[in-house]
């Protein structure tokens, strides 16, 4: 008898699984609880208290996390699986009291336990689960893409690809700048509105597609064509510009907006079975603007617009997504950018093209020798 009393302590009992109420209580009697779920899916919330160590990283980490192998460790997944094999594995690794919370997170939040939030809520860790998964991303990459002021200028055939992608990515806030209105002749490109909103401004129908996928984006609208007098109070306030316009007019003011508010500016456009992209970005030393690529405006006769030359329904979209990669890789801060470069798709060939695009030091807009007389309607030199 006085031999059994004086004995260590045997743990309660030697199940492998035990219900979430019993391991809350263990937790408040000293119980480390290991949420064993990848740190995406902790974005999501998780069990107050509770210390984050996916499961495959237990065999390296858990000694430091717990030294002493003989406190008890219940580990907790999403539903009771993972768990269950960490519980093994904690043993096997001499942890005696290591145990499995049966059903998980799952049965945790229907018990009504207590949770933490997580650095992202339920709704964003389900929605962006695949850009989670990705080391490239993760909850920081994502977390950055929801801080994101993206200004979209064009709400037409290239803004319609590009704020879809953009405002599913979960980019916080986005503004589409557009004074024109939906003709049934934009549908056959511009993807983003419908024939029942035929005559809407474009800027409230992208609106309205737009918060049909993804609530969560803040999309601001202003319904003006940008021009000298609005264009930097327009563009104020954002991380990045993209260029979904139409004509040279608003493309050189968007170049000298990009240079005078340090802003990044992605270029995109189209011309019947061709287009190009770029990245002008006045944040590093190396890299061209518009004007080094354009120093002049071409008269209309030289840059005809769609309704004159036509275009191939297809092609704002595939310069449009390759817009909004740019963009993602910006936000991010991952990739290489398209900067010194000038991307050249030809649909017809089916063929890509690469151009180096350095910056002209004798360019008007970013040379040594450039001054800056003023924001100018160019649309008048376009027309002459």
């Amino acid at each position: 008898m006085l031999s059994a009393m004086n004995a260590h302590p045997r743990p309660a009992d030697d199940a492998l699984e035990i219900d979430p109420a019993d391991a809350l209580e263990r937790q408040r009697h000293g119980a480390l609880l290991l949420d064993v779920r990848e740190d995406d899916e902790r974005a999501g919330g998780y069990a107050s208290g509770s210390l984050g160590l996916p499961r495959g990283e237990i065999e390296r980490c858990i000694a430091d996390l717990a030294p002493a192998r003989e406190r008890e460790i219940l580990a907790i997944c999403a539903g009771g699986a993972r768990s269950l094999l960490a519980a093994k594995t904690l043993r096997e690794l001499g942890y005696a009291n290591a145990r499995s919370v049966r059903g998980g997170h799952a049965r945790w939040r229907l018990e009504g336990l207590p949770m933490e939030r997580g650095a992202l809520d339920a709704d964003a860790s389900e929605r962006y689960a695949r850009h989670l998964v990705l080391p490239e991303v993760g909850v920081a990459g994502q977390q950055k893409l929801a801080r994101a002021r993206v200004a979209l200028v064009g709400a037409g055939g290239l803004g319609a690809p590009i704020a879809l992608y953009l405002a599913a990515a979960g980019v916080g806030t986005l503004t589409l700048i557009d004074d024109d209105v939906v003709e049934r002749s934009n549908l056959q490109r511009q993807v983003i509105h419908a024939d029942a909103r035929v005559g809407m401004p474009k800027v409230d129908s992208a609106r309205a597609a737009l918060d049909a996928l993804n609530p969560n984006v803040r999309v601001v609208t202003v319904h003006e064509r940008l021009r000298a007098a609005n264009v930097e109070a327009i563009l104020s306030g954002h991380d990045l510009i993209v260029d979904g316009a139409d004509n040279f007019p608003t493309r050189y003011l968007l170049s000298a907006a990009s240079l005078r508010l340090g802003l990044p500016l992605v270029y995109g456009a189209v011309h019947r079975f061709s287009g190009q992209v770029s990245v002008f970005d006045p944040r590093r030393a190396d890299s061209p603007c518009y004007r080094c690529l354009f120093p002049q405006p071409p008269s209309a006769a030289e840059a005809p617009n769609c309704s004159e030359a036509g275009v191939l329904g297809v092609m704002p979209g595939i310069v449009g997504l390759l817009q909004a990669n740019e963009v993602l890789k910006l936000v991010l801060g991952i990739g290489e950018p398209l900067v010194g470069r000038l991307l050249c798709h030809d649909a017809l060939a089916g063929t890509f093209r690469e151009l180096r695009l350095p910056r002209d030091p004798a360019c008007p807009g970013c040379g040594a020798g450039a001054t800056f007389a003023g924001y100018e309607d160019v649309a008048r030199i376009c027309a002459a």
